[in-house]
């Protein structure tokens, strides 16, 4: 899985939290007033004709009885608006991005459009004729249609399964283009581009490697089976309310106390705002290390800088992606209690301030004000309503 997304958050990982990260936020995010939030749902195979080139396009047209159709920046409703079509007006689509969840008058979609003149629009919208085709994924400046590419092999596999002990199910030619519709965290393969983990699902059904399959530019492709990325809550209480039930299930599984879980969700996020936590649902910044280890749905690398003794640097990191919210959330709750060194914490699991002196105190973070800037946090916000008794 590739991204050029920026993430803002602290790095964990290896049973130490070490540094926190300093970078610039998301160009062209802006907060725009309450907006419909989405943490639960799934990833679908679209319908319709696949579209064998970029040139062979179906007809589309925007349906928005009654109001025109914002056209964004970028893939949800919290982008700039850049534009806006009337209704019925005609649309050129050129590819497609995995973005905010919107309730349209034509469908429930994930999908945003990026049109050939510029900006995105909400599939959500948009009526296809005669029907709807498997558009192509953005790369990072144009469409990106993945080639097989299966080396001295007389086809590429695709499986039943993402891995290698599947049942076979057809071949591909070597240069055959390929309609994935998601990515899935499978067996380890080293193929003709790239050794990964990573397999592609197809509209047509079946996994293919993705270490035998070239993409042109990198897009950012959804795991399988997760939720459509988030937009920042539009006050403090709305990102409570998101966050505090999966807190809780993280407290009835692993005994974290839920206060003490969503004050560091909101100091590790920014509130929900970074771009880790939108697009992957990671609120604690939980690196991979190879692999996403069980709950987490797979691993994607971001592009961020890290401060230490020395100074800040750029660099590259991999972090573990999640289904939803609950996904990090319990990973979370796992992570301190498998690292011995915050054993002693669990003294205190219904004394959720002490819990957090005692985490600090176990160098969970480097920060001398950690433990004081959460325990503020949970006054403040009564956070302690939450916690399980």
């Amino acid at each position: 899985m590739r991204s050029g997304s920026v993430a803002r958050h602290l790095r964990k990982g290896g049973g130490r939290h070490r540094r926190k990260a300093r970078v610039p936020g998301a160009a062209g995010i802006r907060k725009l007033g309450p907006v419909a939030l989405v943490v639960a749902g799934t990833v679908a195979a679209l319908g319709g004709a696949p579209v064998e080139a970029l040139g062979a396009t179906a007809g589309s047209t925007v349906d928005s009885p009654g109001t025109p159709l914002n056209v964004r920046s970028g893939g949800s409703s919290a982008h700039k608006k850049v534009g806006a079509l009337a209704d019925g007006a005609a649309v050129t689509v050129s590819c497609q991005v995995f973005g905010q969840q919107v309730a349209g008058g034509v469908r429930d979609s994930p999908y945003w459009l990026r049109l050939t003149g510029g900006g995105y629009v909400s599939d959500a919208y948009v009526r296809w004729r005669p029907e709807r085709p498997h558009v192509a994924w953005c790369g990072p400046a144009a469409a990106t249609v993945p080639i097989a590419r299966p080396g001295d092999a007389p086809g590429l596999n695709v499986r039943s399964v993402s891995n290698t002990g599947g049942r076979e199910l057809r071949k591909i030619g070597d240069g055959e283009t390929l309609h994935v519709v998601c990515q899935d965290w499978g067996e380890s393969v080293s193929g003709t581009q790239r050794r990964s983990a990573a397999w592609n699902k197809l509209a047509e059904g079946g996994y293919v490697a993705d270490a035998n399959v070239v993409w042109p530019s990198s897009p950012t492709l959804p795991w399988c089976g997760q939720a459509p990325p988030t937009v920042p809550p539009a006050t403090p209480e709305a990102f409570i309310t998101r966050v505090s039930g999966p807190a809780q299930e993280g407290m009835r599984r692993y005994s974290v106390p839920a206060s003490v879980t969503i004050a560091q969700a909101i100091l590790e996020s920014g509130w929900g705002g970074s771009g880790l936590t939108r697009r992957d649902h990671n609120y604690f910044g939980i690196k991979c290390f190879g692999s996403p280890a069980g709950i987490a749905v797979g691993c994607r690398t971001y592009e961020t800088s890290e401060c230490g003794k020395k100074g800040c640097f750029r660099t590259r990191a991999s972090f573990r992606a999640y289904r939803n919210a609950s996904g990090s959330m319990l990973d979370h709750g796992r992570f301190l209690t498998v690292n011995p060194r915050y054993a002693p914490a669990f003294v205190w699991d219904y004394a959720p301030e002490r819990f957090a002196r005692a985490i600090h105190k176990a160098g969970y973070a480097t920060s001398p004000t950690y433990a004081d800037n959460l325990i503020n946090i949970m006054r403040r916000y009564d956070l302690t309503r939450f916690d399980l008794r």
